[in-house]
């Protein structure tokens, strides 16, 4: 490859980065005060040796070692609560760093390329492989961002017994997990014909490998390795501080980009390298209609979320046995689940497990409104609209979808916990508890959809913004008892309002109130829609 490949990168540096450059400062700057934040609060949690040994005891179990990875000697947590901090934060920002690159990516290659930018770039003087070049230089500045502010920001909390090299290792940790995805999205980008796809087998592999490292972490540390995510846990961060899982990551990283920018010289515009499979000449009465045609542009997406869903859960049933053991009279649990003597432990797990997991499904039942709103972008709307169809029958028929989407994910997620926790467990969860326990958060992610069709309706750009309501509910599930929020705050998060199945009673005040909103939003989404100009 010689230097006319790249030629003109540098503009395009400037030019992918003014494109980008709102969408990574709101996902660096959200990394990095979470992360500074719950930094800061970790001191005022564990102030004595006695909550830190019931922190390394309940880090124990099989089943926060398959969700947080594996944890450190009982004696390293008395050294510096830098080792809760990392535990309980690292794995998760790793992922919020992957979903960023991951989405940075796939934007600036195969989208710029469906929507024809790449094609009117290369009329120019500019040689094959600078867009591409510049798409990755662009990524690398993002996450060397967070590893600076992450690093350096923790190391000036001046939290005992955290040093400079270990808030820069944490810094890197997440940076050079965010390469390593920047490098197989641009991989996956080649091998992949549209921009739909290269997502979609990007966020596959993410759930892999969380899979892969939670059953290696659990039951054999070699097939943990496996796993990038099982590499990047294994640094011992702010105790042994090692660094050969940064090397090994950096080293399949350079090894990804080099196979992405061959493949990227060798193939053409549009095309990819996995077989394209041809369609039916004629479609299906079903698919002819509005929701089925949308139905039919869905099936992948429902069917790689439907899969790593019920994976995601069967995981976590499988290591239920043994909550009681390590659960049972432990202070520190107050911090994540309510103490209440009517309900045993695994009920209470369950119950944050539900959450958590109903959360990370309301990712795809807003991604199909999402998906309206792409359709609106490319003028691909306007072949129904030029037929006798209406807005609300078309705004609809994706709001049904995202519905029925909403009862299938926790449909199988309840399945998957329930199908392994009955071969684990001495007295194992029934079914009926399992789906009530995922069905109970059915309003929040229609409330979620609803919120998501307002934004769209008022102003299609803006719906971005759903994302950051997505972030702030993750934050308020998992942190708020970490950060102290007020309960004012807390009431923001849908998620916080639903009653925590099968730990607590059933509360049909807050499910009512929230269905009214989810009408409210709905309503105000529809209107809008039907009066402001389609976007172009």
């Amino acid at each position: 490859m010689n230097r006319n490949l790249y030629k003109g990168t540098g503009p395009l540096i400037k030019l992918i980065f003014r494109a980008q450059r709102f969408k990574m400062i709101t996902w660096i700057v959200g990394i990095v005060l979470v992360t500074l934040s719950v930094a800061f609060s970790y001191p005022n949690v564990y102030q004595d040796d006695v909550s830190k040994k019931g922190f390394a005891l309940t880090m124990q179990n099989p089943a926060m070692v398959a969700m947080l990875g594996p944890g450190y000697d009982e004696a390293d947590y008395l050294i510096t609560v830098g080792t809760q901090f990392a535990h309980e934060m690292l794995i998760f920002t790793i992922i919020a760093v992957a979903v960023m690159n991951i989405l940075l990516v796939g934007s600036s290659t195969r989208t710029d390329e469906e929507t024809g930018r790449i094609e009117v770039i290369r009329s120019l003087p500019i040689g094959r492989l600078a867009y591409l070049a510049a798409s990755l230089i662009v990524t690398c500045i993002a996450n060397i961002s967070i590893i600076l502010l992450t690093g350096l920001g923790i190391y000036l909390l001046n939290i005992e017994g955290i040093t400079f090299e270990s808030a820069l290792l944490y810094g890197v940790i997440l940076g050079v997990g965010g390469l390593l995805f920047t490098a197989i999205t641009a991989f996956l980008a080649q091998i992949s014909s549209t921009s739909r796809g290269t997502t979609g087998l990007a966020f596959s592999v993410l759930v892999v490998a969380y899979l892969v490292r939670a059953i290696g972490d659990v039951s054999s540390e070699p097939f943990a390795l496996i796993s990038p995510l099982g590499w990047l846990v294994r640094t011992e961060v702010f105790i042994e501080n090692a660094w050969w899982p940064i090397m090994l990551s950096l080293l399949f990283s350079v090894i990804f980009a080099v196979v992405a920018f061959y493949l990227n010289s060798i193939r053409d515009i549009d095309a990819g390298f996995l077989p394209t499979r041809k369609g039916k000449k004629n479609a299906t009465a079903f698919t002819k209609t509005v929701f089925g045609l949308a139905f039919r542009l869905q099936t992948m997406k429902m069917i790689a979320w439907g899969f790593g869903i019920f994976a995601l859960g069967a995981s976590f049933g499988a290591v239920l046995g043994d909550l009681e053991t390590y659960f049972s009279d432990m202070e520190f649990l107050a911090l994540f689940m309510s103490q209440s003597t009517d309900f045993s432990m695994t009920e209470q797990f369950i119950s944050l497990l539900m959450a958590i997991m109903s959360l990370i499904c309301s990712i795809p039942v807003v991604m199909t409104i999402l998906k309206l709103k792409s359709e609106e972008h490319h003028n691909r709307t306007e072949n129904f609209y030029s037929r006798a169809v209406s807005r609300n029958h078309v705004l609809g028929s994706y709001m049904v979808l995202a519905i029925f989407e909403s009862i299938f994910y926790l449909l199988l997620l309840a399945i998957g916990l329930w199908s392994t926790g009955i071969t684990m467990m001495k007295e194992p969860i029934s079914l009926s508890t399992a789906t009530s326990g995922a069905f109970v958060y059915l309003p929040a992610l229609w409330f979620m959809m609803g919120l998501a069709v307002m934004l769209y309706g008022v102003k299609p750009k803006i719906i971005s913004l759903i994302w950051g309501y997505v972030a702030f509910c993750f934050i308020v599930v998992y942190l708020a008892g970490m950060l102290e929020f007020p309960q004012w705050l807390m009431n923001f998060s849908v998620f916080e309002v639903i009653p925590n199945i099968p730990a607590a009673d059933m509360s049909w005040i807050s499910i009512a109130v929230l269905l009214l909103l989810t009408i409210v939003t709905l309503g105000i989404g529809f209107v809008c829609y039907n009066k402001r100009d389609l976007e172009g």
